[in-house]
């Protein structure tokens, strides 16, 4: 295989990571593989993979200096490719690498779309993509399948970029919550007059209804406040995944001083992409299967 996809250093740029982002691509690649082996027996107009915060598609681990393969490239080498690739990313630099290194996979150049910029509004382009693909009819072929992977480094990621891939007919999400991001800001936030990151991430200011109604409270806020962000992607019309069923459809991603990060949070509107992705999270990435 060309070095340019293999875990190891090709000379281009790479994101430093911590030893955590291993476990969110290990559930990330497995849902990967497992929705397109399951999906590509249907006729879809198109199937395509999202990522709007994409990197330069290789990381290296800050303490062991090992390097591993980003979301867009385990989305690129999965055993069956998506038809179709949105890749979005502020840095030009980080993008360019990820476009030589996407040139060396077997998808077609054609299919891979990559767009310099801010992802809440170049996510407007990629729907309008997708809308335009949905618009060609053709008799017994279904609509597009979607997978959007949202994964910033903190609360960039604003309400109006998942409310607007929720309008598309099928659209499965894998979502960063930065449970740091929220500790960090919240109270610096929850008096203010004027908009927050906060209030533009969680889509409005209910949040701080739900932060003054707990705060206070032995089991914290940030349950709650999950559950309310969670609320909103079932307003969304995606299918509800109650933690208090199981637990671990919300991976949390800890840093080596076990301090909470970030969780995934899933959402889909399909039943069967939530059993997919209930059955994937129940693994971690060292082989143990999380029990109730």
């Amino acid at each position: 295989m060309d070095k340019y996809l293999l875990p190891e250093d090709d000379g281009l740029p790479v994101r430093p990571s911590g030893d955590w982002a291993k476990d969110k691509l290990f559930y990330v690649k497995h849902y990967i593989d497992t929705f397109e082996k399951s999906m590509r027996k249907k006729e879809w107009r198109s199937r395509i993979f999202i990522d709007l915060f994409a990197g330069p598609g290789k990381c290296i681990d800050r303490d062991t200096q090992e390097y591993f393969l980003g979301s867009p490239l385990l989305a690129l080498t999965t055993e069956i490719p998506f038809t179709d690739y949105f890749f979005v990313d502020t840095d030009t630099e980080s993008l360019e690498a990820l476009k030589i290194r996407s040139q060396k996979t077997a998808v077609p150049v054609d299919r891979i779309r990559f767009l310099p910029g801010n992802s809440n509004k170049m996510v407007h382009e990629v729907t309008k993509e997708i809308r335009r693909i949905d618009s060609q009819y053709i008799p017994g072929v279904w609509p597009s399948l979607n997978l959007a992977f949202l994964d910033p480094n903190g609360l960039e990621l604003e309400w109006n970029i998942v409310a607007e891939l929720a309008q598309m007919k099928r659209m499965d999400l894998i979502i960063h919550y930065s449970q740091q991001g929220v500790e960090r800001m919240v109270k610096r936030s929850i008096n203010s007059q004027s908009e927050t990151t906060l209030d533009r991430f969680f889509g409005d200011a209910g949040w701080r209804v739900v932060y003054n109604n707990h705060k206070d409270s032995a089991r914290g806020y940030h349950r709650p406040l999950i559950n309310y962000y969670k609320s909103k992607l079932k307003g969304l019309k995606y299918v509800e995944v109650k933690d208090d069923e199981e637990i671990w459809t919300e991976p949390l991603m800890r840093n080596q001083k076990n301090a909470p990060l970030y969780r995934l949070l899933f959402a889909s509107k399909s039943e069967l992409g939530v059993k997919f992705w209930k059955d994937i999270t129940r693994i971690k990435r060292s082989g143990q299967i999380q029990l109730l």
